[in-house]
């Protein structure tokens, strides 16, 4: 599995309804068990106030991600595999949703 950057530009009008797409995005994640696994998310505020995010996830390929993205309700078009990272610090405490 290679590891993607997917970005979703204002999917979301409020937190509740990012959270009940996590929801479905760990449940379609146990479905494709072995194709896909989910590893981080980054909720942003976009300019219009709408919510969107970048996550990175491991696959096995970007038609894997655009069908999770079809079965979670969020379409996955900007896929770009990721070349490396350069980790300078930990995370901050992450934020819970779902």
């Amino acid at each position: 599995m290679e590891l993607y950057m997917i970005r979703r530009r204002g999917i979301w009008s409020n937190e509740e309804e990012l959270a009940a797409t996590n929801v479905k995005s760990v449940e379609a994640g146990e479905a494709m068990a072995g194709r896909l696994r989910w590893i981080r998310s980054y909720a942003v505020t976009e300019a219009d106030g709408r919510i969107g995010s970048v996550c990175f996830y491991e696959a096995e390929s970007p038609d894997a991600i655009r069908e999770h993205g079809e079965r979670i309700g969020a379409p996955s078009e900007e896929i770009q595999p990721v070349r490396g990272a350069a980790v300078k610090q930990p995370d901050p405490q992450p934020v819970v949703y779902g």
